[in-house]
């Protein structure tokens, strides 16, 4: 493990709901979910107004509006996290070529291969620089956590947020963490943070006086090992830049089952004509179409056909796709489709459409990556989904606030507007038609890296080594 606090991890503070207040003024400040709004949506991300009621990622979404009726619930806009996701890696990637990203709100940096910092002080200054220029370009925020480790610099932007740095400084790391829970180290869930609760152990402390030999015996010999060195403050683990990407997938979870097959089958040539898109988008080809379907009973398949060179071609994915689907029985109705492309490349095989029927597997295979999820409509609806942005001949940008009986109530307001005005509409009103989103900021006031040393307008700063403990935490309340 490196001498210097030199791996920074940034992760963006409740990425999803904080796009969503940045470009929407009357959700400022606002309890706002994000997620999936049909009776069987899970909560993507939620604000911290959100949280104080007890509204967590991964809830279902009935229990999330129990919890919090007066919140504005909104369907997330992907294209959009995805552009403001390429702003903040390119701020990364000017602070380093060695950047890993996690997701789109997340990533470590190696902040000494690139020169930007290479003692405490310095890269406290890269760190406090970076979190300046995202609110620059971006107008949200993030938390930064600086370490000599991955592991330790990831706890630390976690006790950073929101809108925070911490920096751990090599010598205070065992200290940092003893008194902490079990549950702060990377692989230790609910359930095996149960299982060392019953045999007393709850702190990092408790873990490592426990000793090797006893947690490869209570946990096995591969996760004993791992979290023995954890508990120690060990992690000499590389900040890796590119991660190879080993499928590109999308899938749709319904609110109502599907019980017509032929629906099905369209809503699969939906399916695999995006996943070309996507597939496209990243210049890549591939050579393996998986299926993944699951049922109303929860079962879920993945049928997969490997064809004999990588294609991009829309056609023989949707045929390949729908060759799956007839080996799959959606009796009793489907939740769940998924098309995926694996086997990447980065060219593609000419004259397969000839090839497509020959070469075919049709087996049980690893399911995708994981996929961009939405919630489908039917393909004939015209749907107004919350939260996504439309124009209006009269009126001109606002985003949809709610829909339903043949009505859609829409407000009027921009990312740099006062608070604006409600109106509804008929769902078919021709001078109402979907738009893009609007930037988030009007203007880019400034290159990466010209910003000052500390954030005119951030959240604390702190540093472990303060305390007796080796660690200061934030005053609460900020």
């Amino acid at each position: 493990m490196r001498t210097a606090p030199t791996i920074l991890h940034l992760d963006m503070d409740a990425f999803f709901a904080s796009v969503e207040q940045a470009s929407k003024p009357s959700l400022r400040g606002k309890a706002v979910v994000v997620g999936g709004l049909g009776p069987r949506g899970v909560v993507a991300t939620c604000s911290y107004e959100a949280r104080v009621f007890g509204v967590h990622s991964a809830m279902p979404m009935g229990q999330a509006r129990r919890l919090a009726p007066h919140a504005a619930y909104l369907v997330p806009r992907f294209e959009l996290y995805r552009s403001i996701s390429e702003q903040v890696m390119r701020l990364l990637r000017a602070l380093s070529p060695l950047v890993e990203p996690l997701s789109l709100d997340e990533a470590f940096v190696d902040l000494e291969a690139g020169g930007a910092a290479w003692d405490a002080a310095s890269a406290r200054l890269a760190g406090a620089r970076l979190r300046t220029d995202i609110r620059a370009f971006t107008g949200l925020t993030g938390s930064v956590g600086l370490a000599a480790s991955k592991m330790l610099a990831k706890i630390a932007s976690e006790e950073a947020k929101p809108d925070g740095l911490v920096l751990i400084r090599p010598g205070t790391e065992r200290a940092m963490l003893e008194p902490m829970s079990v549950r702060t180290l990377p692989g230790v869930g609910p359930a095996t943070g149960d299982h060392l609760r019953r045999v007393g152990i709850t702190t990092v402390g408790e873990l490592a006086e426990a000793g090797e030999d006893e947690l490869v015996r209570l946990l096995g010999k591969a996760h004993g090992h791992a979290l023995y060195a954890m508990a120690l403050a060990r992690d000499d683990r590389p900040v890796v830049s590119e991660r190879e990407t080993k499928s590109v997938s999308v899938e749709d979870t319904y609110d109502v089952d599907i019980h017509d097959r032929v629906r099905v089958g369209v809503e699969v040539g939906r399916l695999a004509e995006r996943c070309v898109r996507r597939l496209r988008g990243s210049g890549l080809s591939g050579r393996t179409i998986v299926l993944k379907v699951r049922r109303f009973d929860f079962s879920t398949l993945t049928r997969s056909e490997t064809l004999r060179g990588p294609t991009d071609d829309p056609a023989v994915v949707r045929e390949a796709a729908a060759r799956l689907l007839d080996s799959v029985d959606t009796t009793g109705g489907v939740r769940l489709l998924g098309v995926g492309v694996s086997g990447l490349a980065d060219y593609t095989q000419e004259d397969l459409f000839a090839q497509a029927a020959g070469d075919r597997s049709g087996e049980l295979a690893e399911e995708p990556e994981p996929a961009e999820e939405r919630h489908a409509p039917a393909p004939t609806e015209r749907r107004w989904p919350s939260g996504h942005d439309v124009r209006h001949t009269e009126y001109g940008h606002g985003w949809v606030q709610g829909s339903g009986l043949g009505r859609v109530t829409v407000r009027f307001e921009t990312p740099y507007s006062q608070v604006g005005r409600v109106r509804t509409f008929p769902v078919d009103d021709p001078d109402l038609t979907p738009a893009d989103p609007l930037p988030l900021v009007p203007a880019v006031p400034r290159g990466p890296g010209d910003a000052g040393a500390a954030p005119a307008e951030s959240g604390p700063e702190t540093e472990a080594g303060a305390g007796a403990s080796g660690y200061e935490r934030p005053a609460p309340g900020w």
